[in-house]
């Protein structure tokens, strides 16, 4: 009987306790929450008006457009562009040098080479036209996936750096990160995680970003890995100019 009072007692006693603590529990994972919400919201508007800001920016400017394409590891071309935006807002590209013509090999085998060309040449254009729907990244499009649930951020250095990640960007099951410098709250870096036309086909894609004088940012180098295919494409911008 004794045993059974203590025990009662000290029921009676620990379970206010444990819910008082459950209680403190619960709010401050809601606190949490809440935090983490508005500051994914702070930092995706700060990253929509320097996008905005950029977009207009850079269309007074002109640049150089390097690509270079490889091959297993082994470079195949590299081409120089003069860029800059015509007065219908879309960027025009001015071929500086001319890519060196092909070897062509005779009978069977140089068919079965050209094809493969033309599939690789295909294949290219379209992971290029892919990669065009992520960078530069739209606010719009950013916009649209958080309001639709699908961002959310990481915190890479407290008070400095962060990461801000998009699901289903431009297709289901793809994914765009950004990271964002927050002494400047500029990105410094993008990752696109994509297909082609199905899964099967991977893309992947690393863009650094520079910044000019006036504070506009752009895509600096952009890395684009067809790895199924052995297909690595860089591009680098540089030598920005106002235009005359």
């Amino acid at each position: 009987m004794i045993t059974t009072k203590s025990s009662l007692l000290a029921l009676t006693i620990c379970l206010p306790v444990a819910i008082a603590a459950s209680s403190e529990t619960t709010l401050h994972n809601e606190s949490s929450a809440e935090q983490s919400s508005e500051n994914l919201n702070q930092r995706v508007g700060e990253l929509v008006a320097n996008l905005k800001k950029s977009r207009d920016a850079i269309k007074k400017y002109e640049w150089i457009e390097t690509t270079t394409v490889s091959l297993k590891g082994e470079q195949k071309a590299q081409i120089e562009k003069r860029c800059y935006y015509g007065a219908d807002g879309k960027v025009e590209k001015v071929m500086m040098t001319q890519p060196a013509p092909p070897e062509r090999k005779r009978g069977l085998r140089g068919l079965i080479a050209e094809k493969k060309k033309a599939e690789l040449s295909d294949e290219m254009k379209q992971a290029v036209e892919t990669l065009h729907q992520y960078v530069p990244p739209t606010h719009e499009q950013i916009e649209a996936c958080k309001n639709a649930g699908n961002a959310s951020i990481d915190v890479i250095d407290p008070g400095k750096r962060v990461r801000l990640n998009f699901k289903d960007y431009k297709m289901p099951g793809d994914k765009l990160s950004i990271e964002v410098d927050l002494t400047n709250n500029r990105p410094a870096t993008l990752a696109v995680a994509s297909y082609l036309d199905t899964p099967a086909k991977p893309l992947n894609c690393s863009v650094t970003f520079g910044t000019l004088d006036d504070g506009t940012t752009y895509a600096e180098e952009t890395t684009l890995n067809l790895e199924k295919q052995g297909i690595k494409v860089v591009v680098e911008n540089s030598g920005y100019r106002k235009q005359l």
